[in-house]
């Protein structure tokens, strides 16, 4: 089935100047001669007016068999009494054609254009937009022999193209019998590759008269979706001597495990297709991997014979043709540096080749042929030196110490850095596992760093939610057998696009509950696999019971991707958070004040599970109550701005009930 528009001048007549909608009572005498006229080719052509002015009229016309157009038409506008002086045919899609029916319709050209489709057997057209497929259309250049095969040898599937033209090419034995032999997929990653392909068959295939039509009809299938096969169907009915180019979308994932209604989705096409194998020319479009889905096509094609087109790889000298070739129709040299982008026993893909030439290409425009942009970043560049973003990256380096934590946390963001500057070199994309243990002593910061570190993954699109839930034994662990699965899998859900914090861990195992605790670690184990993508666990507790804790599950280890020392402060970083935490509360120390305090921190610092940044915290906290007391004992109008945000050396309180212990190993 073909459409046409005939466009054509005419002899000016005052009858088609009756304002914006023309003479009603004209067009409707127009339709009556019409429907009368079309009698005579009912189930093989429909001709129509769909616009006329004065001086100029465009008639649309629906062929089904094979009949002398521009004769007909030309005989159809004289029945509605239309002198033509000079007139042109083109061959339309069906949403033309449907464009055109609506205006005619309208200005009562014609009663009904469902009526109208309908006596060709395609009114479910009429609904392609809830089919369910994209459809796209399109109609051929005509082209001669040389450019066609001009154009087949740019593609990297020009061998298996090649091939299939030179059989096209072919005369029939018997001039006088039209039908389509073959079928064909073509098997290609590359879009442009793909369309090229379809377009140097097409062409081919009408210059032979193996197809009768200009029309391309495209027709998108998406993994998952469901389809109308009856608007499918009525597609097919329309494209009778023309080509429908089914794509089957599926990428490698989705094709490893092909989903009931993707099968069934697959059995469906091919079902209709076999009923127009005769009649409709098809081109199947798959991706390269898609091997289940192809191999469900061949199982439902029936009988019909497919011949593959199907894009190679491209090595040494045929890479670099490929890449002149590029450059060339871009109207640009091709020069050294784009050809040593190509190693020379590497295989190249079609979509390959044109990241290569894409980069060259920017550069080219830039340095060559506008010299003035060659000093402006490119936007990987400018991503590669961006520092994170958010103000908790800013937080964390500003915490004293910790180089370990923040080295891991840097190491994280170049990962996911790393992933989005070189994804166009080859790069796979990823969410790697970033569970982790924290081990260190009370007041070494592990849970400030664990907020910290969840905002910084948030602000940054790493974790969707980015928040931070803290929990211990008691949250984990149930008080009868059978509630500790449940509670576990509970806090990953709320967990769910953030951090999971487990303090003191070890507790778990510990006691006489042990039983229990085996099983929240076995479930731990369980949904840390299930969440790697979408959270992170962190374990946190002492040094040395954590490492106990990490040996007693195999399971567990293999699944912690860092582990973290967060190490005892010496005095004069102790000594630096003080300061930091005064003056966070607008407070100063004194040179004298300072002194204390390092004095303070050196004998504290062999204390019995001392305290870290938590001590100074609460050294400054004692501080301030003293320094309250000295100021309250003096004299009011004495009291001045600097002595109230200044602390002293009196100020500074140490500890009366000091319990030292000599430590070794990973406490100093």
């Amino acid at each position: 089935m073909q459409y046409y528009n005939y466009g054509c001048t005419t002899q000016k007549s005052d009858a088609h100047d009756q304002g914006p909608f023309g003479d009603r009572d004209y067009n409707r005498e127009l339709a009556e001669r019409t429907a009368s006229f079309n009698e005579a080719y009912k189930g093989k052509a429909y001709f129509f007016i769909s616009q006329l002015r004065s001086g100029t009229c465009t008639a649309g016309i629906i062929v089904k068999d094979k009949i002398n157009i521009l004769k007909t038409v030309g005989n159809y506008l004289k029945a509605m009494d239309i002198e033509v002086v000079k007139g042109s045919l083109a061959e339309i899609t069906f949403s033309s054609l449907e464009r055109m029916l609506s205006y005619a319709e309208r200005m009562d050209f014609i009663e009904d254009r469902e009526d109208v489709l309908t006596g060709f057997g395609i009114a479910d057209l009429l609904s392609i937009h809830r089919s369910g497929f994209d459809l796209l259309e399109d109609t051929i250049r005509e082209s001669d022999k040389n450019e066609i095969y001009k154009d087949a040898s740019m593609l990297l599937s020009s061998e298996s193209l090649t091939e299939e033209l030179d059989r096209i090419y072919v005369p029939r034995k018997n001039r006088k019998v039209n039908g389509i032999p073959v079928q064909y997929m073509v098997i290609t990653d590359d879009a442009v590759e793909r369309d090229e392909a379809v377009s140097a068959l097409v062409r081919s295939l009408y210059a032979n008269e193996r197809i009768a039509s200009k029309r391309c009809s495209s027709v998108i299938f998406w993994p998952h979706n469901r389809y109308n096969m009856a608007v499918f169907k009525s597609l097919f009915k329309s494209c009778e001597g023309s080509t429908v180019i089914v794509r089957f979308d599926s990428d490698d994932e989705a094709d490893s495990d092909i989903e009931r209604g993707d099968l069934q989705t697959i059995e469906d096409i091919c079902e209709v297709a076999r009923s127009f194998v005769s009649k409709v020319q098809l081109i199947f479009c798959l991706p390269r991997e898609c091997t289940k889905s192809k191999d469900m096509f061949y199982a439902n094609l029936g009988t019909a014979s497919v011949i593959e087109i199907k894009e190679g790889h491209a090595y040494g000298e045929r890479a670099k043709e490929y890449l002149g070739n590029l450059a060339r129709s871009s109207n640009i040299r091709p020069d050294k540096k784009l050809y040593d982008a190509v190693e020379e026993h590497e295989g190249y893909l079609a979509a390959d080749l044109r990241k290569i030439f894409a980069d060259w290409y920017t550069n080219k425009m830039k340095t060559s042929v506008y010299p003035q942009y060659k000093d402006v970043a490119t936007v990987k560049s400018a991503m590669k030196s961006q520092k994170p973003r958010g103000s908790a990256f800013d937080e964390l380096q500003g915490l004293i110490g910790l180089p370990e934590a923040k080295a891991v946390i840097n190491k994280a963001l170049d990962y996911y850095k790393a992933q989005k500057l070189f994804a166009d070199k080859g790069m796979p994309s990823d969410h790697p596992a970033m569970h982790m243990v924290f081990k260190g002593n009370p007041g070494t910061a592990k849970t400030t760093v664990a907020r910290l570190f969840a905002r910084i993954m948030k602000e940054n699109n790493l974790l969707s939610r980015g928040h931070l839930i803290e929990v211990g034994r008691s949250d984990l662990v149930g008080k009868y057998v059978g509630w500790t699965a449940p509670l576990v899998q509970q806090k990953f859900r709320e967990a769910s696009g953030g951090v999971l914090f487990i303090d003191e861990a070890y507790s778990l195992v510990d006691g006489r509950d042990g039983l229990y605790g085996d099983e929240a670690i076995n479930t731990i184990v369980q949904e840390m696999e299930n969440h790697r993508e979408d959270m992170v666990v962190i374990f946190a507790g002492y040094p040395d019971k954590m490492e106990q804790f990490i040996n007693k599950n195999p399971g567990l280890r293999s699944r912690i991707a860092f582990h973290i020392p967060f190490s005892d402060y010496d005095t004069d970083s102790l000594c630096r958070i003080a300061a930091h935490i005064a003056n966070d509360k607008g407070l100063t120390l004194t040179g004298e004040a300072m002194d204390k305090l390092s004095s303070i921190f050196e004998v504290a610092k062999n204390q019995e599970d001392f305290g870290n940044g938590r001590y100074a915290r609460n050294l400054i906290e004692q501080a301030r109550m003293a320094q309250a007391s000295r100021l309250v004992a003096m004299d009011y109008d004495a009291v001045t701005r600097d002595d109230i945000a200044t602390l002293l050396p009196e100020d500074i309180v140490p500890p009366t009930d000091v319990k030292t212990v000599k430590k070794y190993g990973f406490c100093a």
